[in-house]
């Protein structure tokens, strides 16, 4: 057919796309020249069957694929004359132009017919069938692929994510390339996503000086982000300034004047915050305001004496069949006699009991109530235990995406604000100050909040502390639960939190019925032990199915985290077999029967409720599912996220991860009925109490923890929290 040798040059013309990795570009082609048919492996960014590929590499025998080319240089090749032109849009090139409109337009336009496409589309009309509409999209869609290829193929070239193309399209349309070369830290806008070193790397490569005024701006914006991630909301001008300059070495002087434009131009806001000059990104700054104001007002406008409640609580006693203890009551009350209101407490304390009997309270005040969660799982898990219907904040307040600039947006806001009396809020520990700023946002001015959570747990992943500020301000009406009930007693988990809690390391030793401590201090055994008891012996030992079992570890990395924790429980739990359909993307195998994890939000996302003709939009980050098929033919996967069944492309596999196990963060908010915690060679900065606290209450019925006894009396002892730049505290105190 052709020449086997190193060094091979062909042409042809894509029939089919048989793979493509959206991330990073790899593809496998079927293309044809004249009647021979040829595979091809490569990076071929934005690749769409009928464009024409000139393609440089050697020829190589896969086992099950047999002979292909693997290209080292690929080159498009522009159709020229009309025959070509008529097979690159025959085959879908475009959206809305198939075979017949193809023949229609190379047959009126000829060789020029791309060329009106691009820059003529009132021509179009001309043809039967064509509406100025039609053709105006016919044309937007068309400058839009090219655009994007052109994108793709400048990002490749320079060694960047042929991904972040969409997002830069979506921002700048068609004059994204332009927008690039003339400022390349573009790129490191929150809604494009490069980190700020790709698009350093570029800017170099580009001419940018070192101390130029982009490279400088940037740096800033990218250090006030990145420590949003730790959260942060402000970072000290100082030690901003320092950051700075030690990452790109400009000088401390090129910084603050850098610092004078950004706020100038509003993207960063300075205040002097007791004997610091804060630094925040406006965005959190507002937040933080907005979230302080909206507290302050609810706080200082108590309802009722909580004495004119006492027939209520009795009737809703009589009613759930218990009664209250002091501090139980005493929460029940809070609720009714204040617009705003924490409850807080570790396992056992009777959180569950209080949060049943204020949701029957309300209900008999007449109140609507709309209960929330900032997990899937957590909302899930209140729904069970309240037995009224909870929602994520996200689906609670409509969010979405905003399709010009890819940022979340939502619809419910002051304008047009909650259909509710009241909200209660679960696990309220792991809400960040914009989420927060965003649900009191829609609250309507009259409405009341309950905020429910455990103090002791890890704080949320992204910026600020707001419950622990809140409690700390003295501000909002506070009712702490210690009393652990006699049921509870009984239970070797709800035992270790505690302990943990205390730093009380040696209880930690003593296995119960709920609760075993199996010690392997090498993390290579931890590893093996957690594959055996998942695979093995708590299934055939104890009878629990693998699906009912949570692997949990602190760290991502190393051998008992969970990168290899899932690889090796894959192998074990789920491996491969000739029934099995699978795929690979990035640096995952996805198989059919693989358990899963949504890690981004995607609003858009269409899923059908098992059974019933329901249907929803949104996954959100944290939702657990199974993958059911996987459809090579189709290039997609069926989803199944607790009933809700979603089909995914490939390329949108890169917002999955395996899920046989999850980091702590992950499981945050989430209750299993049982868990292994693998605690082995856990990294010093991840070794604390509220990390192994958090890990521990995850489990409802039954708790295996596997490692290191010395790391786990280390993380036990390790009180040490990490240190917030927020200044809620000071804002609610009105202390700025």
């Amino acid at each position: 057919m052709f020449e086997k040798n190193p060094g091979a040059s062909v042409e042809g013309t894509v029939s089919t796309v048989v793979f493509h990795n959206e991330e990073n570009g790899w593809s496998v082609l079927r293309l044809h020249n004249g009647k021979k048919q040829f595979t091809a492996v490569g990076t071929v960014p934005g690749v769409a069957p009928g464009e024409r590929l000139s393609l440089t590499g050697s020829w190589i025998s896969h086992p099950s694929y047999g002979e292909q080319l693997k290209a080292e240089e690929v080159h498009r090749l522009t159709p020229v004359g009309r025959d070509a032109i008529y097979e690159y849009l025959a085959f879908g090139a475009v959206k809305g132009v198939g075979p017949a409109l193809a023949q229609a337009m190379t047959d009126a336009f000829g060789d020029e017919t791309l060329e009106v496409l691009e820059n003529r589309p009132e021509e179009l009309t001309k043809l039967k069938g064509i509406s100025p509409k039609r053709a105006k999209s016919i044309s937007e869609d068309f400058k839009r692929r090219t655009g994007l290829r052109r994108l793709m193929e400048f990002l490749t070239q320079a060694g960047l994510r042929p991904v972040l193309a969409a997002r830069l399209y979506r921002s700048y349309g068609p004059d994204a390339l332009d927008a690039l070369r003339d400022n390349p830290y573009i790129l490191t806008a929150a809604t494009v996503g490069a980190d700020f070193f790709e698009a350093d790397k570029l800017a170099l490569e580009l001419g940018f000086e070192g101390d130029s005024n982009e490279r400088v701006e940037a740096a800033v914006l990218f250090e006030l982000r990145y420590n949003s991630q730790n959260g942060h909301t402000f970072i000290p001008k100082t030690k901003l300034v320092a950051a700075t300059d030690q990452l790109i070495q400009c000088g401390t002087e090129a910084v603050s004047t850098a610092l004078d434009m950004l706020e100038e131009g509003g993207l960063i806001v300075s205040q002097p915050l007791a004997e610091l000059e804060a630094i925040y990104l406006r965005e959190l700054y507002e937040a933080e305001e907005s979230v302080a104001s909206r507290i302050r007002a609810l706080a200082s406008a108590p309802l009722y004496s909580s004495g004119r409640f006492q027939s209520l609580l009795e009737a809703v006693e009589r009613e759930q069949g218990i009664t209250y203890a002091e501090s139980q009551r005493e929460a029940v009350s809070a609720a009714a006699g204040n617009r705003v209101m924490i409850l807080t407490g570790g396992p056992g304390t009777g959180k569950t009991t209080c949060l049943r009997g204020i949701a029957a309270l309300y209900d008999r005040l007449g109140l609507k109530v709309s209960y929330a969660a900032p997990t899937g799982r957590a909302a899930k898990r209140m729904t069970e235990l309240i037995g009224e219907e909870a929602y994520t904040i996200h689906r609670l307040l409509g969010a979405s995406m905003d399709e010009e600039t890819g940022a979340t947006y939502f619809q419910k806001d002051m304008d047009d604000p909650l259909d509710c009396d009241a909200v209660i809020l679960d696990e309220t520990s792991m809400v960040d100050i914009s989420l927060m700023a965003a649900l009191l946002n829609a609250m309507p001015a009259s409405c009341r909040l309950v905020m429910v959570g455990d103090a002791d747990q890890l704080p949320p992943v992204g910026p600020g502390n707001v419950f622990a500020d809140m409690i700390r301000s003295g501000v909002v009406t506070t009712i702490r639960l210690t009393e652990i009930f006699r049921q509870a007693q009984e239970s070797g988990i709800v035992r270790s939190a505690h302990e943990i809690n205390l730093g009380h390391i040696e209880a930690l030793g003593k296995n119960g019925k709920d609760y075993f401590f199996l010690k392997r201090p090498l993390a290579e055994r931890t590893a093996e032990t957690v594959v055996e008891l998942m695979s093995r012996r708590l299934p055939e030992k104890m009878g629990i199915d693998p699906s009912r079992i949570q692997v949990l570890s602190p760290t991502r990395k190393r051998e008992a985290g969970t990168e290899n924790l899932n690889r090796l429980l894959q192998t074990a739990l789920n491996p491969a077999a000739p029934e099995k359909q699978e795929t690979t993307f990035g640096t995952w195998t996805f198989r059919e029967g693989d358990r899963i994890m949504q890690i981004r939000n995607n609003y858009d996302v269409v899923w059908k409720q098992q059974g019933t003709n329901e249907l929803g939009t949104g996954i959100f980050n944290g939702d657990l599912g199974v993958i059911r098929t996987v459809d090579k033919q189709r290039e997609s996967v069926t989803l199944d996220f607790d009933g809700r069944i979603s089909e995914y492309p490939f390329e949108m596999l890169g917002d999955l991860e395996p899920a046989w196990a999850v980091t702590v963060h992950k499981a945050q908010g989430s209750e299993y009925p049982a868990v292994i915690l693998s605690v082995a060679d856990v990294p010093k900065t991840l070794m604390t109490r509220s990390l192994l606290y958090t890990a521990v209450t995850r489990a409802r019925d039954l708790l295996i923890l596997v490692g290191d006894p010395e790391t786990v009396s280390s993380m036990a002892m390790n009180d040490r929290r990490q240190r917030r730049y927020s200044a809620l505290r000071m804002r609610l105190n009105r202390e700025v």
